[in-house]
């Protein structure tokens, strides 16, 4: 691999469960930027059962779009000064197969387990179970369930260092009697990382090392007061190659094209959004919506989290989403009356057709109701999980702690929240960016002043392990060709009655002057692009902004321009709210959601 400065043209891939795609990153007049996108099927599973024609199919379609040979069968071509074939660097991420599966084992589940859980999660894997001593199963029960699960890693965590190593010696001792078989291949031994109290690695050691390949990294709670994801996270990077995906067909290939680790694309698109959330100094939100599982990625005060809802998506685990929301939930985000069995039997097709896309406006609108309530309830599981440390400065006896139920403060704070970054088809692919727009306001309903954006054909996974290499280049592509900025969304905090006014503004767009008032219930758009835009707010009553009655300072439009949401926070809206059919009509047509809308 050349010097970062002499890299000037960039291949990076992305190996989903079905469909591998493929960047081209060039260096144009001194910066970077994204020339040509390719994509083929996934062949990981049969009848192909090799990755890398996936990838080569990809990278095919990049060499006839771009006019540049790639590929010298497969060998990859350096670029040279006497032509314009070849490429500087190849990097990739992955989730075929089905991602990267863990189980994490903690010593009292909502401490020691939830760490290990959040280094997991952060790492880019979908944690099946937390097995804790305090869990509440018996010991049977845990090793028959760990036997049935399989999974590709457990992180076994538990103890602040010197503490008490009984608790934590009992749990590899479950681990042990399990002896798991790896989802994977059958010949290798299941990765096991420890990272728990130090006092107890010789018992630890001795129970598992002959069964498991046992990794000792620093403990995850070396003290109550102290959270130490990183050296764990690290680890399941290495592990995750090494044996996991060594076991994939194909990927032993793969990663002797590549100039650097693959990385597990939840693991990649969470480091591009901490990157930019270090580099800008902001607080940054970014969901993933998929078709079984939701991502929710945060960075609050330089604190990282990512949860994985495995249960809500928009098509294989469409159904759980009305299952939990319910049809009431999902029906008020309709200006018609659907039967119950409508909407159900609708969303059941989709569970069954996961592969089709609405082909009438009804449907649609239907099918963005449903990921309003799928991303609600992601948001609000990561809010549950993206929490302060339990425990901390508290003196108690061991069976405190055991007993101990009370939750940390949750880090998101939606008044601080400084960006909303939306990704996956239902967002990325709307017919229109006001609805994606819609979509993100009504589901994370943000407070106060907060930047919108979207992925424009989801590239955050490649450009995560591009910031590993080179950051300037990552952070260039992902700021002119990655993020679509929608525009801003101004939420002021308060309650009030229909028609009541909230604030008074003065926006100047590009020298032109907009004044007027914004009421209660209420959404107003006013069209500016992605430029600094003059605002002063004077807020009426109990409203206000940050805390404040004023404000005045910048902002910024979008393809959507600048939202003044005028519907309050908290934000209480259902199926039973007086005119609820003319509230969303009224609402839809100031955004220009769905124009000229006949159903």
């Amino acid at each position: 691999m050349k010097n970062q400065e002499n890299i000037s043209v960039i291949l990076a891939t992305d190996c989903g469960s079905t469909t591998t795609k493929s960047i081209l990153i060039e260096k144009i007049d001194g910066e970077y930027r994204l020339s040509h996108r390719g994509e083929a099927p996934t062949t990981v599973e049969a009848p192909f059962e090799d990755v890398t024609r996936g990838v080569i199919n990809a990278i095919t379609e990049l060499e006839e779009l771009s006019e540049r040979k790639i590929l010298d069968g497969e060998k990859f071509i350096s670029t040279s000064p006497d032509n314009n074939d070849g490429i500087d660097l190849y990097i990739s991420t992955s989730s075929a197969g089905g991602g990267l599966q863990m189980m994490v084992a903690g010593v009292v589940k909502n401490m020691t387990g939830e760490s290990a859980q959040r280094a997991a999660l952060g790492a880019g894997s979908i944690v099946m179970d937390i097995i804790a001593s305090n869990d509440g199963r018996k010991y049977h029960e845990k090793v028959k369930r760990i036997r049935e699960l399989r999974p590709d890693m457990v992180l076994l965590s538990g103890g602040v260092d010197g503490g008490t190593k009984s608790h934590v010696v009992e749990l590899s001792e479950i681990l042990a009697a399990a002896n798991p078989r790896p989802r994977l291949g059958n010949n290798y031994k299941l990765p096991i990382i420890y990272a728990g109290n130090k006092e107890a690695r010789k018992e630890v050691n001795k129970t598992l090392v002959d069964k498991t390949d046992l990794k000792m990294v620093d403990n995850i709670r070396p003290t109550l007061e102290v959270e130490n994801l990183q050296p764990s996270r690290d680890k399941i990077h290495d592990l995750f190659m090494d044996h996991v995906m060594a076991q994939a067909p194909g990927y032993d290939k793969l990663k002797k094209w590549t100039h650097c680790p693959i990385m597990p694309t939840p693991g990649a698109v969470g480091e591009i959004i901490k990157r930019i959330a270090e580099k800008e100094q902001i607080s940054v939100v970014g969901v993933d919506i998929g078709g079984a599982t939701t991502d929710v990625f945060s960075v609050f005060d330089e604190k990282f989290n990512r949860t994985v809802s495995a249960n809500y998506g928009m098509s294989y685990s469409i159904c759980n989403v009305l299952a939990d929301a319910g049809v009431e939930n999902v029906s008020r985000w309709l200006n018609h009356d659907l039967d119950e069995s409508d909407l159900t039997n609708r969303i059941a097709n989709k569970m069954i057709r996961p592969t089709t896309i609405p082909q009438t406006l009804d449907e649609l609108i239907v099918e963005q109701a449903i990921a309003r309530e799928a991303l609600r309830l992601s948001f609000d599981q990561h809010k549950k999980f993206a929490v302060s440390l339990k425990g901390v400065q508290q003196e108690r006896t061991i069976s405190d702690t055991f007993d101990q139920t009370m939750s940390g403060e949750t880090l998101v704070d939606m008044q601080q929240l400084d960006m909303i970054v939306g990704s996956g088809g239902v967002l990325s692919h709307a017919p229109r960016r006001e609805q994606a727009c819609k979509i993100l306001i009504d589901s994370f309903l943000p407070e106060g002043i907060t930047e919108l954006s979207v992925d424009s054909i989801f590239m955050m996974p490649q450009l995560g392990v591009l910031a590993s290499v080179n950051e300037k280049a990552a952070i260039e592509v992902f700021n002119k060709d990655c993020l679509v900025r929608l525009g801003t969304c101004i939420a002021p905090l308060g309650e009030g009655e229909i028609g009541q006014e909230m604030l008074d503004y003065t926006i100047f767009v590009e020298g032109e002057k907009h004044t007027g008032s914004l009421k209660y219930g209420e959404i107003k758009v006013i069209k500016a692009k992605y430029v600094e835009c003059k605002a002063n707010f004077n807020l009426k009553g109990n409203f206000s902004i940050q805390n404040k009655g004023v404000y005045e300072g910048s902002i910024y439009g979008g393809e959507v321009g600048i939202v003044l949401d005028g519907r309050g926070r908290p934000f209480d809206f259902n199926v039973n709210t007086e005119n609820r059919k003319s509230l969303i009509e009224n609402w839809r047509n100031s955004i220009n959601e769905y124009p000229n809308l006949e159903i």
